[in-house]
């Protein structure tokens, strides 16, 4: 198991976004507005960088270390914007295997190769 990685590929929707504004009450017009979002640094609307996280979280749930994980911790640097389009490449990889407990590496690049955000996950796998 340990090195084993596993990746998947998730395009980043305007519904994507409308619908986690929705679900996590993030309203921020940065993500929404796009006369806000023109004037903001990044000139034009991103997505919410915990959207782009959760896609670390499906990866762990469904492939690595799939069914029945269970999220003790996760870390997150965020290093560039994700706008919507994006297509974000998600891949983690098993760096440790203690018992029942997983500490993968995390990460997440645009279409571009660009790494938007990085991390580590302890996960909890009963086998």
């Amino acid at each position: 198991m340990l090195n084993r990685e596993e990746y998947n590929i998730k395009k980043i929707t305007e519904e994507d976004v409308k619908q986690f504004s929705l679900i996590s009450g993030d309203i921020n017009p940065v993500h929404l507005d796009d006369e806000y979002a023109k004037k903001s640094r990044f000139g034009k609307r991103i997505a919410h960088g915990i959207l782009v996280a959760s896609h670390i979280s499906a990866l762990l749930a469904n492939k690595l270390p799939g069914k029945g994980s269970i999220y003790l911790s996760q870390s997150l640097k965020f290093l560039s914007p994700v706008y919507l389009d994006d297509e974000i490449k998600t891949i983690v990889k098993v760096i440790e295997v203690k018992g029942e407990v997983y500490t993968l590496d995390c990460k997440c690049y645009n279409q571009d190769e660009v790494i938007v955000l990085k991390g580590t996950a302890k996960i909890l796998k009963e086998e």
